[in-house]
């Protein structure tokens, strides 16, 4: 019997296994070889090297040695020893996940699938190779134990201050000085004190009171006044906007998108903010770096949070992407998330692994992809959000304040003033006068066939949105119980969000109508019938020829009624008069149809109809709704809820009204909002698009060949760097997110494996930020390289108090001030 191969397996336990060894390993491993040299090994020979180890290794799972197999491949993790249950291998071969194993053959029968499950519960041993002679050597993608060992992938040391100094960063240099035989300059006076500490906590001046002060102080008790001075600067708001200039110089924080177009973005401001106001509250920094990760995953109802996340959106961006540029330019955003994401937090160039695995430091291309696909469906958006409370209530309460003086004046002078106006009105017979109005058709369905959508407003018009055809067909039908009809008019409303106010949606606001038809069907059951229209007039036109209202009743499509020419930001009207009037007892379903063929985009955007019996239709008339007119033609008087409907009609015409209410609606435009547009960097908000010819964001990220686009590997599966990894078990930091969550978790799952000094990268994170704020005080960092750890980077002048440092940081828990 050959030698049971221990030393590889225990050798590469602490790259494979998150838990211990279980007690009895040795024995199961034993049991497990034989099952090997038995069952195991022709299994896989014959189902699996063909694709995985011979003469190839698809998705860079190689099954030919026991390395390649706990290695895994592209997809992450295949096989946990003793763990069968845990590994992904049984859920490939049981077809319970993509894609199937055996990949093109029919699936292994249940007691090989039962085999294979108890050889990994007995820590699936090798004896040897499964092709004769094949070596394991440093697979590609796999960072051993060797790569592990650089200072700044190791844990954090424990430290004890040296002995003879009050302080102990000063028995740190004291003791590093003494080593070269060097002495500490002298300590500053009082004046020199005062200014050094305040130009370096807020980057302004001590005033000369101040100084006095402090020199007064300092004679009679040093240490107390300098620890007074600095609790003084760092409660300063200027801290916090002093020291954030240095945090938003490694976030590559800008205002506009960069390049050569260079776009304002005015809502990134709000990211600066968050800094400024994290760094005066002392957030904790595993907070600040999780926030801005993924602040809308930790805490989705908090603005603040939501702020920090204009971190990964904060770099350059182009704001003109053809076709083709889509794909590419997508990588480069995710890959500028990334690297700022590793560089920031992590001191590590993770970017150069982009094109093949990292040339200095222990990255392979793999890994960094695993990182990358973090940001799969991250892209930035403009969101409102309630940043300042207090701000808006205060508003808020002006604004009702307002809003309610106005209304209450209004109602009084309704009351007080024109409901006697009214009743005088309807006593003297003037109700009778609404003859020669036009009725408001209220519509039973508008539709477009060039697929703009319709939204009905307040004063009956229909306003259009979305998709303007270059030529379309409005058709539109309504229902009227008036029997006798002799005229249709259609209104062309301006609004605000056409053109030049339209009231057409061209470019330019007009509009062209090139053909209107009218037909009728009586509601007491018969046919439709086309009703002749035999003249028309409107309120403006384009010219008297081919653009004129008169054009719209012929059959040329290049013909049609026009408003350029003075009409333009205007409503429009006309009127069509049919050549006999429609007679229909009980009323008519009246079908509209209105061509527009004559220009581009040249139709009408607030269409509006009504309907006339009046023997001479006027367009003079003034447009009522139908149960109004209604109103009008009744004989006798009005009951109490009719004389409240034509009330409120009536009083529309009143010039004192239109005064009061206009005012009134002035101020109901203002009415603050709780809340202002933030750029955020998130999942699931509407994203900023600008001018691209694709989608904002890519459904998956794929394992590039070289960094290429055209050269697709394997779809990348979330992972983390494996050398800042105790453990293999990624599971511990995967996050999966509430049900019907608009955000993935996978910005939840990197800030947690970033942040955890124990199994994860959190220990690197620690010396990074100490490192960082030992620059910003003292000009240098501790690692003169504060955006580089790795191996081209220069090593720590003085480790114990770095990591001393560190240690101390995490132990007050996280906070920087202190």
């Amino acid at each position: 019997m050959k030698p049971l191969r221990l030393l590889p397996f225990f050798a590469l336990t602490g790259a494979v296994l998150a838990a211990d060894l279980p007690p009895d390993h040795a024995e199961k491993m034993t049991r497990g070889l034989e099952l090997f040299r038995k069952e195991i090994a022709p299994l896989l020979k014959e189902n699996c090297l063909d694709c995985h180890g011979g003469a190839k290794t698809k998705a860079d799972l190689d099954l030919a040695t026991r390395e390649g197999l706990l290695h895994g491949g592209s997809d992450g993790v295949f096989v946990v020893p003793f763990n069968a249950a845990g590994s992904r291998v049984m859920k490939l071969v049981r077809h319970e996940d993509d894609p199937h194993m055996p990949e093109k053959k029919p699936k292994l029968p249940d007691a090989a699938i039962a085999k294979l499950s108890a050889w990994i519960d007995l820590g699936a041993p090798y004896d040897e190779p499964l092709i004769a002679g094949k070596t394991a050597p440093r697979d590609k993608g796999h960072v051993s134990d060797e790569d592990r060992k650089w200072w700044s992938f190791q844990p954090l040391a424990r430290v004890s201050p040296p002995a003879g100094a009050p302080h102990p960063v000063d028995a740190f240099l004291l003791q590093a000085a003494a080593e070269k035989k060097l002495a500490l300059a002298p300590a500053a006076d009082a004046r020199t004190l005062i200014r050094r500490a305040t130009l370096d906590l807020t980057g302004l001046p001590p005033g000369p009171e101040r100084v006095d002060a402090f020199v007064a102080a300092s004679a009679s008790d040093p240490q107390g006044a300098l620890a007074a001075l600095v609790d003084e600067l760092l409660a300063s708001p200027a801290y916090g906007e002093r020291w954030a200039r240095h945090w938003l110089d490694v976030a590559r924080f800008a205002e506009s998108s960069g390049f050569e177009h260079d776009y304002d973005r005015p809502h990134a401001y709000h990211f600066r903010d968050f800094v400024i106001r994290a760094l005066n509250a002392d957030m904790p920094f595993d907070q600040f770096a999780r926030w801005q990760l993924a602040g809308d995953e930790f805490a989705p109802g908090d603005p603040l949070a939501m702020m920090a996340t204009g971190f990964l959106g904060a770099g350059v961006f182009p704001t003109q992407i053809t076709a083709n540029e889509v794909e590419r330019t997508r990588y480069d955003a995710m890959d500028d998330m990334l690297s700022t994401t590793s560089s920031a937090f992590l001191g590590l160039t993770v970017g150069c692994a982009r094109c093949h695995d990292h040339k200095f430091d222990p990255i392979p291309a793999q890994d960094y992809y695993r990182l990358l696909s973090t940001f799969t469906t991250t892209v930035r958006s403009n969101i409102d959000l309630p940043i300042d409370p207090e701000a808006y209530a205060k508003e808020k309460a002006e604004f009702d304040r307002k809003k309610s003086e106005l209304a209450a004046a209004l109602a009084g002078f309704e009351k007080q003033t024109l409901a006697p106006k009214f009743d005088a009105w309807l006593v003297s017979g003037a109700k009778e006068s609404g003859s020669g109005n036009w009725a408001l058709l209220e519509l039973g369905g508008i539709k477009s066939q060039g697929g703009a959508k319709f939204t009905r407003q307040a004063d009956g018009s229909w306003l259009a949105s979305g998709p303007s055809a270059a030529s379309d067909t409005y058709t539109i039908t309504a229902s009227t119980t008036q029997r006798r009809l002799t005229g249709l008019r259609l209104d062309a409303l301006s609004d605000p969000s056409f053109k030049a106010k339209g009231p057409g949606r061209a470019d330019n606001g007009n509009f062209a109508l090139s053909h209107i038809r009218v037909t009728a069907t009586p509601l007491a059951g018969g046919s439709a019938r086309e009703v002749k229209i035999a003249s028309a007039m409107a309120t403006h036109e384009q010219n008297k020829g081919g653009l004129s209202v008169a054009s719209s009743l012929d059959d040329q499509p290049s013909t049609g009624w026009a408003v350029d020419a003075g009409g333009i930001g205007k409503d429009q009207s006309a009127a069509f008069i049919f050549a006999e009037p429609v007679d229909c007892e009980g009323g008519a379903t009246v079908t509209v149809v209105l061509d527009f063929a004559v220009n581009t985009k040249h139709t009408i955007g607030r269409p509006r109809l009504s309907i006339t019996g009046d023997a001479a239709p006027a367009l003079e008339a003034g447009v009522v709704p139908a149960n109004v007119a209604a109103l009008q033609a009744k004989a006798g008087p009005l009951t109490a809820e009719e004389k409240g409907i034509f009330f409120d009609w009536w009083k529309q015409r009143d010039a004192g009204w239109k005064e009061r209410n206009g005012k009134l609606a002035e101020v109901a435009k203002k009415e603050p909002k709780n809340g202002k547009p933030v750029m955020v960097c998130a999942e699931g908000h509407p994203p900023i698009v600008m001018h691209s010819q694709g989608p904002p964001f890519l459904k998956e990220t794929h394992i590039l060949k070289r960094g290429d686009t055209n050269q697709k590997q394997a779809l990348a599966q979330q992972g983390f760097l494996q050398v800042l990894m105790r453990g293999a078990d990624e599971s511990r930091w995967q996050w999966s997110p509430p049900k019907d969550a608009p955000y993935s978790g996978r910005r939840r799952s990197l800030a947690g494996w970033m942040t955890d000094t124990e199994h994860g990268a959190g220990a690197l994170m620690a010396r990074v930020a100490v490192n960082r704020l030992w620059q910003h005080h003292f000009g240098r960092g501790l690692v003169a390289t504060p955006n580089d750890f790795g191996h081209t980077g220069a090593a720590p002048s003085n480790p114990a108090l770095l990591d001393w440092l560190a240690a101390e940081l995490i132990r007050n828990g996280w906070h920087l001030k202190p």
